[in-house]
């Protein structure tokens, strides 16, 4: 099946973002917008709780680091387990079937490896999503793309799904690692340390371990360089190299003493940076109809609010399109001194209904269908079941088609999707159809995927040594998936109830439903290097 035009269905432009490189970048910008109308930004603030001024419809901030203040307007932007809406009651919180949970590594690998291999230039990228056995038999899928000298690896899965039938999320990578095709496409050179003579006096081997480790740091920050027009441009712009030659040359002394020196050998493997996961709203499901509560206007994730149908995959240009519109609102209440509920939060729920985000979320779009069912015509029949086969004869049919879609979004996402979503359209058809039409792709290695406790010793934390999560139902089904489904295995059961451990914590919120959740004070938990 051919979903080139479904991917490229009104959507002229596409960009991947590494979201802590892009938090880092807007802070500035916003910080130099902020000070020119006099504001700031002030960081590492945990907001705690939120008081109504009845008589100025102002808000009373407190936080577990500043004294209280008072402000006109909020942007509530605190992801899909917002404290803010859960403080303020502006909503329940999301339920599992409204969910996913998605798992993600960052892969390191030189840019002109990524392009060379990607069949693309510096200033483009590719993305792949995965269906059929890499799921697991779950309904959802994976998914691999590009960024400028690392690529992005995960899976993204109906947390529903996961609950009847749970594992592991890091497993969910490692069925992706383990499949030719993806391995090929991570793989890189990697300098493979050798075994230390543990005759040799304890200080000798300290001496040969650290000048190994020095040597293989440099190579590696030297050839990433290299590899890399950006790179090779500013390590001439130092001063440190006048030539490209030059660095070639650092480069190939580099290799030859760690070789003749220290006895490393090159192989291929894969570099896995970092490990992560979190929760997604699915819009269709749980976007809220009036994205407000009295003066705090939600945004993004906190909203419930992201596409995904078929190939679309949208979050975070979802969650910055609403934020411009909930500035917009704020910025016409500060000019008419008007911050009531009709005038601020009712202008902002149009606003965000003109969104076409929100049309996408609301209802099918009959030429975005046609496109899947014109892909899909070439299947053999076979392969679909009865039900969906028939359908797939009768849309055929331009008429029949938009009675059908017109139809179907009267009876809308909720009712519809259910019948839609399921093992037979995320596994056995994909499996199905690859088998009889596909390619079947081998390798020859296989990549040495790391432990879940390697990839946690890899992350950042600025532990906190006040829980940010609470066990409300420690004997609960759902708390006991938990053991199963916590990204990091922060779970354990002992005496039949389901204790939590939170200094591995990663703050994907995956248990947030049965617990008193919240986000770690300022500055604490998790500091992803990517996100």
């Amino acid at each position: 099946m051919d979903l080139t035009k479904a991917h490229e269905y009104q959507a002229n432009f596409g960009y991947s973002v590494l979201l802590n490189k892009l938090n880092s970048w807007f802070a500035k910008q916003a910080l130099e917008s902020a000070e020119k109308c006099g504001g700031g930004i002030v960081p590492g603030v945990h907001v705690s709780s939120l008081k109504n001024n009845e008589q100025s419809g102002t808000t009373i901030i407190q936080t577990d680091e500043l004294d209280e203040f008072e402000v006109k307007a909020i942007i509530a932007a605190d992801g899909v387990n917002s404290e803010i809406a859960e403080i303020t009651g502006a909503r329940e919180k999301f339920s599992p079937p409204q969910l996913y949970q998605g798992v993600k590594v960052i892969i390191k690998l030189p840019e002109e490896v990524i392009n060379e291999r990607f069949g693309i230039s510096s200033d483009e990228g590719v993305a792949h999503l995965f269906a059929g056995d890499v799921t697991l038999n779950h309904i959802g899928g994976g998914f691999l793309y590009t960024n400028r000298n690392t690529l992005s690896l995960g899976a993204v899965y109906h947390f529903n799904t996961l609950l009847e039938n749970p594992i592991q999320p890091h497993e969910s990578i490692d069925a992706l690692l383990k499949n030719p095709l993806v391995s090929d496409l991570v793989k890189d050179k990697v300098p493979i340390k050798p075994e230390i003579d543990k005759n040799l006096p304890p200080e000798e081997q300290l001496r040969i371990k650290f000048g190994v480790a020095r040597l293989i740091k440099t190579w590696n920050e030297i050839r990433d360089a290299y590899l890399s027009k950006t790179g090779k441009d500013d390590l001439i712009k130092s001063g440190k190299y006048e030539t490209e030659e030059d660095i070639k040359t650092k480069l190939d002394s580099i290799n030859q003493q760690i070789q003749e020196k220290y006895g490393v050998t090159f192989g291929t493997d894969y570099v896995e940076e970092e490990y992560g996961a979190k929760l997604i709203p699915d819009g269709k499901r749980c976007r809220m109809k009036k994205p407000y509560f009295k003066n705090i206007l939600f945004v993004g994730d906190a909203a419930g609010r992201g596409i995904f149908v078929g190939p679309r995959i949208e979050g975070l240009n979802v969650g910055i399109d609403d934020a411009v519109r909930a500035s917009d609102a704020i910025a016409r209440a500060i000019d008419h001194n008007n911050f009531s509920t009709d005038y601020l939060g009712e202008w902002y729920t149009k606003s965000i209904e003109d969104s076409p985000y929100t049309t996408d979320m609301k209802q099918i779009d009959k030429d975005y269908l046609k496109i899947f069912l014109d892909a899909a015509k070439d299947v053999p029949t076979d392969i679909i079941s009865a039900k969906y086969g028939t359908v797939l004869k009768l849309m055929s049919s331009g008429t029949l088609r938009r009675i059908a879609v017109k139809f179907a979004n009267i009876l809308g996402y909720e009712k519809l999707l259910p019948l839609i979503e399921s093992e037979e359209t995320y596994v056995k058809v994909p499996i199905e159809l690859a088998e009889r039409l596909g390619e079947t792709m081998k390798t020859n290695y296989s990549p040495s995927i790391p432990s879940l406790a390697d990839r946690v010793a890899k992350l950042s934390y600025n532990d906190d040594n006040v829980p940010h999560i609470k066990v409300l139902k420690p004997t609960s089904e759902f708390m006991k998936n938990m053991i199963t489904l916590c990204p990091t295995k922060c779970y354990t059961e002992e005496n039949n109830k389901v204790m939590i451990i939170h200094e591995g914590c990663i703050e994907c919120g995956t248990c947030s439903q049965e617990t008193d959740w919240k986000h770690p004070r300022g500055e604490k938990g998790i500091h992803y290097k990517y996100g």
